[in-house]
């Protein structure tokens, strides 16, 4: 570091994650489904928003990795990472702007831009994520990560989900695109600026030799994994093709049970095909950690995707919020399920380690479970903040209980190797829920496949049975 830190090195740390947060609440739950919405239609508008989170995700994977072996060896004059959250601040802007021009666009000319400038944006955005999670590693001593960490889950989650509640989304409700967008560019530059601030200094040589295997190895647990999801949604689609001559209630429950079982064999076989390209035959030795990984990719497709298919899920079930008008509701809800991830995320680390992790795990799931039941079978919004309230909570005790429970299970000299493993979830989990999910939403409608993410939560809770977790001490 140029100098010691100082009390508003916490901010100057962490003000990059409230800029990489603000930006995702506002393109994958707002921007992108209005305008795939206008650019597709009706018909295949679940389909197509599926397509392209598919591919953006994966991109996402790869760009993250590599920036961050780049940005550890770089030697820049203005740092080991301020130069690429620069660099993704630069791109990001040009995108954002871009895609308030291709907004004009019509049919799928503007739907092939919009995927092009998505993937782009993917790559601008996991430039500068990579840099971003570097800077508590290389800047913060361990006696001081708490803190900055604490701040860090201030500015990552809640406080980008008022501004989008309560300013972005009501723009983008209104039908002001570019004053939504500008909105998110102004608040990335600002947020860029004060990064730089961050006391970093040049590295003066290259800290180690190039290795590219780790890269190599993700690049083909990538290929296999995107494969078995479009293998999975190509089986999908063949299904809701068949011409089956089915009364309505039976059609709903055979395309239910065939979106669950295609999204549950990519969630298992993905995870068993990445782990064992990542570690090799040696994860035979170690169940608990095969699936600690499937309860979290299954937990997270189901929350994330329930996100993602918000606003349609709207549109669908209230006349009131057609287009662009059921943006505003969609991020108020958002902020709800935010408020209560922070609630519960707080005491259960406590809660874990008096309680065991496995069993709020537990709750978590059936907190989700039973959010989705009120959202789907009750139709008023006063339901949807309250089960979307209910969904949060279990998604805080979840993220706390869940990674506690990854920590102790991996080989404790290998830590980081398998943790790091864990991340394709992340990716993973979004790509599995949007794009085997989007023809079921559009062949039978999106209530329907917000409850398939529903039942999601309980086959998490099924993948803990293989989790072997060592006993609280009694207190």
């Amino acid at each position: 570091m140029s100098r010691a830190l100082r009390w508003y090195d916490k901010i100057t740390i962490n003000i990059y994650w409230f800029a990489l947060n603000a930006r995702s609440q506002t393109l994958s739950p707002l921007v992108i489904p209005l305008l795939v919405q206008q650019f597709v239609g009706e018909e295949l508008k679940g389909s197509a928003l599926g397509n392209i989170r598919l591919w953006a995700l994966m991109t996402a994977v790869l760009v993250q990795a590599l920036m961050g072996i780049l940005s550890d060896r770089s030697t820049f004059r203005l740092g080991r990472r301020r130069p690429f959250i620069l660099i993704g601040t630069l791109g990001e802007i040009i995108v954002f702007a871009l895609i308030g021009f291709a907004a004009s666009m019509e049919g799928l000319t503007g739907y092939a831009v919009l995927f092009g400038l998505y993937i782009l944006s993917a790559i601008a955005s996991n430039t500068a994520h990579a840099a971003t999670q570097g800077l508590i590693p290389d800047l913060v001593p361990d006696s001081q990560r708490g803190r900055y960490s604490g701040i860090k889950a201030l500015l990552e989650l809640p406080l980008p989900l008022v501004l989008v509640s309560l300013v972005i989304g009501k723009l983008v409700s209104a039908g002001n695109l570019w004053a939504g967008l500008i909105t998110l560019m102004v608040v990335m530059v600002i947020c860029a600026a004060l990064a730089m601030l961050v006391p970093e200094q040049e590295q003066e040589k290259v800290p180690f030799a190039l290795d590219w295997s780790p890269f190599l190895r993700l690049l083909v647990m990538t290929a296999v994994f995107t494969l078995l999801i479009i293998g999975m949604g190509t089986f999908v689609r063949w299904f809701m093709q068949l011409p089956l001559d089915l009364p309505l209630g039976l059609w709903h429950a055979a395309a239910a049970f065939v979106g669950i079982l295609a999204m549950t064999v990519a969630i298992g076989a993905g995870v068993l095909a990445s782990l064992r390209i990542g570690v090799g035959k040696d994860i035979q030795y170690l169940p608990s950690f095969k699936w600690w990984v499937v309860n979290r990719l299954a937990f997270l497709t189901a929350s994330t995707n329930i996100a993602t298919f918000l606003l349609f899920f709207l549109q669908e079930r209230f006349s009131e919020f057609q287009g662009e008008r059921a943006a505003g509701p969609a991020a108020i809800i958002a902020m709800f399920v935010g408020v209560f991830i922070l609630l519960t995320a707080v005491p259960s680390g406590w809660l874990a380690d008096r309680f065991g992790k496995k069993p709020l795990i537990v709750i978590a799931g059936l907190l989700g479970a039973g959010g989705i039941t009120l959202i789907v079978l009750v139709s008023s919004m006063t339901a949807i903040y309250i089960g979307g309230s209910i969904v949060g909570a279990g998604i805080g005790l979840f993220y706390s209980a869940n990674w506690a429970l990854g920590t102790e299970i991996v080989p404790r000299e290998q830590a980081g190797r398998f943790l790091g493993l864990s991340n394709l979830a992340g990716a993973g989990a979004g790509a599995i829920g949007a794009y085997i999910g989007g023809p079921i939403a559009d062949a039978l409608g999106y209530t329907l496949i917000i409850g398939i993410y529903g039942f999601l939560f309980l086959i998490s809770i099924l993948a803990l049975l293989g989790v072997q977790e060592k006993r609280p001490e009694p207190v």
